[in-house]
């Protein structure tokens, strides 16, 4: 029967081990720039701290009941009358309030750090793309290179990237998990979120938070290359690619899915992202309405220097 039982245990063990090795590493836990790395390493702080806490409460666990397990005592034993410990009691409510309170300070320093421009990359301008989201697609704006894609990234590596969220449809999670976290694009709002690749290669994206039957297929491919490779492809996309109508982009909206396509243009220019800018500095938000509505910016001007 021993024997058995040591059989049935190596092919466990051998069972999961050979499991095991073929599994990639999790996302999350494989970061690709600051962003993300900031992140995994405050899961593998909390990791470390919970599986710490698991080992000592284990061992006290087996240091009591072996100590005070009742074959060591004598059959007229009777255990003393205690009203309680100081020691013990501000052991058990100060050490999970340290612990709480020594998370909380990580994790708002964290926080701050991920919702700003990534570390390293301050000095240099960021790259804007807008990222919108419609039933069950992505859409990438580029402003300064005048173009658009669908349910594919192109990014530079080495710099920090500036992503303007928003939906077309329901609320979705824009979520690329080795480059940073998630956040919620939204019909009535543009969000920001900060990323930036410290190296070249090939990332999945996704939508994150369930958006209707088509949420599980609403994925995108992000590859980071070179500044200069990039600046290949949007020379090959100005020579190849066709312009982005409206009738076009209305097409686009339908609900359903499709393949990766490119264009030259981008609908900013018929169909303004949501004048709310949550994320922005208060000068960048008053930017971004002057340039969206030139005239009525103008005929103020003029009427308060007219009002002098």
């Amino acid at each position: 029967m021993k024997l058995k039982m040591k059989w049935l245990l190596l092919t466990m063990v051998i069972t999961i081990t050979t499991v095991l090795t073929g599994c990639e590493p999790l996302l999350v836990l494989d970061p690709k720039g600051p962003q993300a790395k900031t992140q995994a390493d405050d899961i593998m702080l909390s990791i470390w701290l919970m599986l710490g806490i698991v080992i000592v409460v284990l061992a006290i666990l087996v240091f009591v009941l072996l100590k005070y397990r009742a074959s060591k005592q004598p059959k007229d034993y009777e255990p003393p009358h205690i009203e309680g410990s100081p020691i013990v009691e501000a052991i058990c409510i100060g050490i999970p309030i340290i612990i709480v309170i020594f998370l909380s300070i990580v994790s708002v320093k964290s926080n701050y750090e991920v919702e700003a421009t990534p570390a390293g990359y301050e000095d240099q301008e960021p790259l804007v793309i807008y990222a919108s989201s419609s039933n069950w697609k992505w859409h990438f704006s580029y402003p300064e290179e005048n173009i658009e894609t669908v349910n594919y990234l192109y990014i530079p590596e080495d710099r920090a990237i500036e992503f303007k969220l928003y939906s077309y449809g329901p609320i979705t999670s824009f979520w690329i998990p080795q480059l940073g976290g998630q956040k919620y694009a939204m019909s009535d709002m543009v969000t920001t979120l900060h990323l930036a690749a410290d190296q070249p290669g090939e990332f999945m994206g996704r939508n994150a938070n369930f958006s209707g039957a088509g949420f599980a297929e609403n994925t995108f491919e992000v590859t980071a290359m070179s500044p200069k490779e990039y600046m290949e492809w949007v020379e090959e996309v100005h020579a190849t690619a066709s312009p982005l109508t409206e009738e076009k982009f209305e097409e686009l909206l339908e609900p359903g899915h499709l393949g990766r396509s490119t264009y030259t243009g981008t609908h900013l220019e018929f169909a303004p992202p949501p004048e709310h800018n949550h994320g922005s500095t208060d000068t960048d938000a008053k930017e971004d309405v002057d340039s969206e509505h030139p005239e009525e910016h103008e005929t103020q001007d003029h009427s308060d220097h007219s009002s002098h």
